[in-house]
């Protein structure tokens, strides 16, 4: 690959920098993207999650609802949540350097992780356990009115966090569904606030359904059911999110239109005869790893091919913004290599070389070879 430093219309990106001595450090070039794409829903998440978790305690503390609790320590989990969210964000932010050339870009993928991780222990086996216990153990519900209304201002929170996410998602998935965004997505901010907001919303249905029956029947086990119920949610919720936070951090791919953008951009130039294969990886939401070998005009000399990887880098660059690191090298493709262009090489020994044992670890009589 040329390097982007060579060339002075090239977009900043990382590059390596001569320090005095042997020393040496990667100064990362301008950074662009999505990197706050999500903020705003994140942000709102906070708020309200803050907020509903001091309501929520307050009504535990004179109810004694199990479904209070579980959603208390609900609402504190998704406020650590939304923390971690903006953490990684701002860590991810940081500079490459020598021991993270390509960056941390993936810090935003590790704590969406942590986050589903969070969400499952303090959330879903939380409100497993307290519901188990409450079966065990029903106590009745005192003063209702107050969960009642605790829960009915948790579900306005919410539901004005949750539009806000949707506001958000919704310039984003294009034509997709919510549900091909949250599987799709490369910035885990959204998906993880939307998939939160969402269960915290049915979450709350199921607390308000549980206190409800609880009263009616004056049978505390309804409210453990309650409690059991948001528990499962919040379990099948985390495991969604463990799952798609895993393969971000394991390293996705480009989407097909932008595979096909690279392509196109290499492809037209006309001194690239065709794009042998094409490799991409997402180092963060909004950085792009590309790694093609291509067949360029075998007439070109060697400084007029690093000039073509120059202004195809640069094409690229322009069709795809977040292809930050981009590695081309030249090849020929198999069907050249077997005709007229290039001759293959094939080695050969003298056995009469005083080195041919030691070489090819075989006596020159053809005898046993000297190992295995």
């Amino acid at each position: 690959m040329a390097d982007p430093s060579d060339d002075p219309t090239e977009p900043a990106g990382p590059e390596i920098v001569e320090g005095q001595g042997d020393e040496a450090e990667i100064v990362a070039g301008d950074r662009h993207g999505d990197a706050h794409h999500g903020s705003k829903a994140v942000l709102a998440a906070l708020a309200a999650n803050l907020s509903i978790a001091i309501a929520k305690f307050f009504a535990f503390t004179v109810t004694g609802s199990s479904s209070m609790l579980a959603e208390s320590i609900h609402s504190v989990a998704d406020s650590g949540n939304q923390g971690l969210l903006l953490l990684g964000a701002r860590r991810s932010r940081k500079a490459a350097n020598l021991e993270h050339p390509f960056g941390y870009g993936r810090e935003r993928y590790f704590w969406g992780f942590v986050v589903a991780l969070v969400l499952f222990s303090l959330g879903s086996l939380f409100a497993i356990y307290e519901g188990l216990h409450k079966l065990e153990h029903p106590e009745p519900i005192e003063r209702p009115e107050w969960a009642l209304g605790v829960l009915a201002f948790a579900i306005l929170a919410e539901g004005l966090s949750f539009r806000t996410a949707v506001r958000e998602a919704r310039g984003q998935k294009g034509a997709s569904s919510y549900w091909q965004f949250i599987r799709r997505a490369k910035s885990p901010e959204l998906p993880v606030v939307l998939l939160e907001d969402f269960g915290a919303l049915i979450g709350l249905t199921l607390a308000i359904g549980g206190v409800s029956m609880a009263v009616v029947t004056d049978d505390g086990r309804w409210d453990a059911y309650g409690t059991l119920s948001i528990g499962v949610l919040l379990g099948i919720i985390a495991i969604v999110l463990v799952v798609e936070m895993k393969s971000l951090l394991i390293g996705e791919s480009a989407n097909r239109k932008d595979v096909e953008a690279i392509c196109a951009a290499i492809e037209f130039d006309p001194d690239v005869l065709r794009v042998i294969h094409l490799r991409t990886e997402h180092l963060g939401p909004d950085e792009l790893l590309v790694a093609t070998k291509v067949e360029f005009q075998h007439e070109l000399k060697v400084a007029e091919v690093a000039a073509t990887i120059d202004r195809v880098e640069r094409s690229i660059r322009a069709g795809v913004p977040a292809a930050r690191l981009i590695f081309i090298e030249p090849d020929v493709h198999d069907e050249h290599r077997e005709r007229t262009f290039v001759t293959e090489h094939t080695g050969h020994i003298d056995p009469d070389d005083p080195r041919y044992e030691a070489i090819t670890g075989h006596r020159p009589e053809g005898e046993e070879p000297l190992w295995s």
